[in-house]
C-alpha cells in the first residue's frame, strides 16, 4: 500500500510541477494533463497547487502508515 501511495503521490507531484512550469514560464505546454482538462479553463494554476499538496499528503499517509505496523 506504501507504494501505491507513493507512486500516485510522485505522479501527481510531477503533473503539478509541470502545470506550475507551464503557467509561470509557458514551458511544457502539451506534456501536463491539467492544460487538457477542458473544465479547469482558467482555474489551470489552481489545480497544479492542488496536485502538488494532494502528493505531499499522499507522501506522508504512506510514510505515516508505515510508522503504525
Amino acid at each position: 500500500m506504501k507504494q501505491l501511495l507513493e507512486g500516485i503521490g510522485l505522479v501527481l507531484l510531477v503533473q503539478g510541477v509541470a502545470g506550475l512550469v507551464h503557467e509561470f514560464t509557458g514551458w511544457l505546454g502539451g506534456w501536463g494533463v491539467v492544460q487538457h482538462l477542458g473544465f479547469a479553463d482558467g482555474y489551470e494554476l489552481y489545480l497544479s497547487i492542488a496536485l502538488v499538496v494532494l502528493a505531499f499528503a499522499l507522501f506522508a499517509a504512506a510514510e505515516s502508515g508505515s510508522k503504525a505496523r
